[in-house]
């Protein structure tokens, strides 16, 4: 498939912010933020991105329906774009000889808020850079070059890390200017090439109206019956996806101990879901065009239940590789799928609106797994059990979604 300027634009984001979520959330300051010694667990980080994320999805929809107005989508995306890339770059300069962590944790949580909040907008941005019949297609994309990308400023600063010493600040800190740089950069064809052209003529005291419509939306929801239906479905099974992207890490250092996974491995395991999450990604939406983007969500929800009891039988480091690869191989499937599915089945010119509910969707469904894995875990005294606990999550997702119209690639018109 041929894509359009616009469509690489817009997938260009994605390689840029992939970096984001690679090393700041996932790799770097996890471990730079242990070398405090003021600072009892890297875990605590946790507590700061659930705030920045009850943050944004609180505000999400409200900003969404603002920036449902003519010219106003792009405002709000550059902006959170440039507060996100400004505080990663900041995180360099705070160093662990300084002792001042709260104030890495303050930069954290603003870059945080930027990646989400641009987030939302990139999402709802879809609408806008490609059709109907393209869409699966050009969300896989983002999320398939995304991934893979994003190997590239993560195996830099990985490369600068060992070189100048794992134990040594340094390297992380020259690590987070080479992914603010990434993110921004790739950011620029998009500023420069992508235009808003489904929205809402300004009205008078946009702030005011923007609740008004908020309140309709939610007032008229059996008019949006299939989006609803979707976004309950979306609650649970990216919950499941979300909670495994999260644990997975400390779901295998619990049951095969410290010592069989040190920091190299953990970030080699990490590196293998990536590589691998990008052809698998570009599957699914290959697929999705043949048997339709219902059916490979379906096999995505699938495939993570076969992951999770797979997970409760491993005895080695090698069982979590393929453990990762399991995990990646409908990782970016069913993200991008589900985006593109959702992107489908709202009203256009309140794309940013109905992305902001997806937002809500996604970021508070990402406290629940964890949650439950940790209770499973304390009641029963062996972490195994906590991965088959979330099982749950996605068989309600898929019983769920499976109740939608099998056809599920329905006009904007069907649902307002």
């Amino acid at each position: 498939m041929k894509l359009s300027r616009e469509e690489r634009a817009w997938i260009l984001v994605d390689c840029g912010n992939s970096a984001y979520s690679m090393a700041v959330t996932t790799a770097l300051l996890p471990i730079i933020f242990s070398m405090f010694e003021n600072v009892k667990s890297s875990m605590d980080l946790g507590y700061f991105n659930s705030l920045a994320s009850i943050l944004v999805a609180i505000l999400s929809p409200i900003l969404g329906t603002i920036a449902d107005y003519k010219d106003k989508k792009k405002r709000f995306f550059v902006f959170f774009t440039l507060l996100g890339v400004i505080a990663t770059t900041a995180l360099a300069f705070v160093s662990p000889s300084g002792g001042q962590w709260q104030l890495l944790v303050l930069f954290f949580v603003l870059s945080a808020i930027g990646f989400a909040g641009s987030n939302i907008f990139y999402d709802a941005f879809l609408v806008d850079v490609s059709s109907n019949e393209r869409m699966d297609k050009v969300s896989s994309f983002g999320f398939a070059f995304g991934y893979i990308s994003s190997v590239i400023p993560f195996g830099i600063s990985l490369a600068l890390i060992f070189l100048m010493g794992m134990d040594k600040a340094i390297g992380y800190q020259i690590g987070f200017i080479i992914t603010a740089l990434w993110w921004g950069l790739l950011t620029l064809p998009m500023i420069r090439d992508v235009k808003q052209r489904h929205y809402i003529e300004p009205e008078p005291r946009p702030l005011l109206s923007s609740f008004k419509r908020l309140a309709d939306t939610f007032k008229n929801v059996r008019q949006h019956k299939i989006v609803f239906i979707f976004l309950c479905a979306y609650f649970f099974y990216i919950d499941g996806v979300d909670t495994i992207i999260k644990m997975v890490v400390p779901y295998a250092t619990s049951v095969l101990g410290d010592d069989a996974l040190d920091t190299f491995t953990l970030l080699g395991i990490l590196l293998i879901i990536q590589i691998i999450a990008f052809p698998c990604a570009i599957l699914y939406g290959s697929l999705a065009k043949r048997f339709s983007a219902g059916t490979m969500i379906s096999a995505g929800i699938v495939t993570y239940i076969i992951s999770c009891v797979a997970a409760y039988f491993i005895s080695s480091v090698w069982h979590i590789f393929i453990l990762g690869a399991m995990i990646g191989s409908a990782q970016g499937g069913i993200q991008a799928l589900s985006r593109s599915y959702y992107a489908k089945i709202v009203p256009k010119e309140k794309s940013n609106e109905f992305f902001g509910f997806y937002n809500i969707f996604g970021k508070f469904s990402a406290i629940v797994g964890p949650a439950i894995m940790s209770f499973t875990t304390a009641i029963t005294g062996d972490a195994r059990w906590s991965i088959l606990s979330i099982i749950p999550l996605f068989i309600i997702g898929f019983i769920i979604f499976i109740t939608l119209p099998k056809e599920q690639q329905p006009n904007a018109e069907i649902v307002r």
